[in-house]
């Protein structure tokens, strides 16, 4: 060692060398990542762009409604409980509410209605009005493409096909007629006669102007099989007045339904009650509900029926008068059959 250097500890050679290697590492980083820049640039600008995500809203409340089930459902389920309706299920009520009347007819009096016929009934309603609309739907396919509302049912839209629609309609039609098979042999036979109805109503429509009277014949067959179900046979005296009540009902609320889809029909040439009636639809919506509360108040007669059930058909004759002939003309059953149709439809 020369006299007059300064002393450097033997470690500090060493720590200048791995910085120099550490510096020479960051510059080689750098040359790369300026080399490779119009490539990453590139690769960016090929990315579609994300648009921000949406503030996120109020929770949506829980709910069971069964649009909100359907819409729950799984994606390759969805189109066939669309094509029973399950979605829209006034007119599963509509074909149950007949079969209600005439168990809680047919109950002992000062009892309630049987709960297990009940529940076996609104099963067998899920099922057949999921059935008649599958069948419905297959015979007027073609039909639906041309109107509007009708436009985007599974099967006009090609979600599904004529055979898939087949086979589901089958194994609607098994598990009803497992429900069937819970009753009695009269009630078995009755219910089995009605799959007659179930099948050609759709085509009545290409044939008469009073569909509507067989959709009732139809949807109503329930105020004879309730009371089989319970007695083993019919009660002609109660349940005929009761079906024809019913059936009166049907083309009260079927007739004003059809008024929003006239100019369809007139255009693809089927026919309806709206059609026939035309500007007298006011007048043969007071026949048919004057009918309908007549023929409930023989029901009651011929069962012995007590004021609780005059007030209930009192009460249906006046919410009759209001929807029907005292408020109707065709931009209110349009308005009116519309919000039906939205929430709850039945067709």
């Amino acid at each position: 060692m020369r006299c007059g250097a300064p002393h450097r500890p033997a470690g500090s050679a060493a720590g200048d060398g791995k910085m120099a290697a550490l510096l020479a590492g960051f510059t080689r980083a750098s040359c790369r990542f300026h080399a490779a820049r119009p490539a990453l640039v590139a690769a960016a600008a090929a990315l579609p762009l994300r648009c921000p995500a949406a503030p996120l809203g109020p929770p949506r409340p829980l709910s069971f409604s069964a649009a909100e089930l359907v819409r729950a459902a799984p994606g390759p389920l969805r189109p066939y409980l669309h094509l029973m309706r399950l979605h829209q299920p006034a007119g599963t009520w509509l074909l149950y509410l007949p079969c209600t009347w005439s168990i809680g007819l047919a109950a002992e009096p000062g009892c309630l209605p049987d709960w297990h016929m009940l529940a076996l009934f609104g099963a067998g309603a899920v099922l057949m009005r999921g059935a008649g609309c599958t069948i419905n739907d297959l015979w007027d396919r073609d039909y639906d493409k041309q109107v509007a509302r009708t436009a985007g049912r599974p099967l006009a839209a090609g979600e599904i096909s004529t055979f898939q629609s087949f086979v589901f309609l089958g194994g609607q039609l098994s598990l009803a007629l497992c429900v069937l098979l819970c009753l009695n042999y009269y009630s078995i036979i009755l219910g089995a006669a009605s799959l007659s109805l179930v099948v050609t109503y759709p085509l009545m429509k290409r044939i008469t102007y009073w569909p509507q009277l067989v959709l009732g014949l139809t949807f109503n067959w329930g105020a004879l099989l309730g009371w089989s179900a319970i007695h083993g046979s019919c009660d002609w005296s109660v349940c005929l007045p009761l079906y024809f009540s019913g059936v009166m009902w049907t083309l009260v609320y079927d007739t004003i339904y059809a008024h929003q889809d006239k100019r369809d029909d007139i255009v693809i040439g089927v026919k309806s009650t709206a059609l026939k009636f035309k500007e007298d639809t006011k007048q043969w919506l007071s026949g048919f509900s004057t009918a309908m509360v007549s023929g409930l108040c023989v029901a009651g007669m011929n069962c012995d029926q007590t004021f609780p059930y005059y007030s209930a058909v009192a009460a249906v004759g006046a919410h009759l008068a209001y929807q029907g002939p005292l408020h109707f003309s065709d931009s209110s059953a349009g308005r009116f059959m519309q919000l039906i149709d939205l929430h709850f439809g039945y067709r």
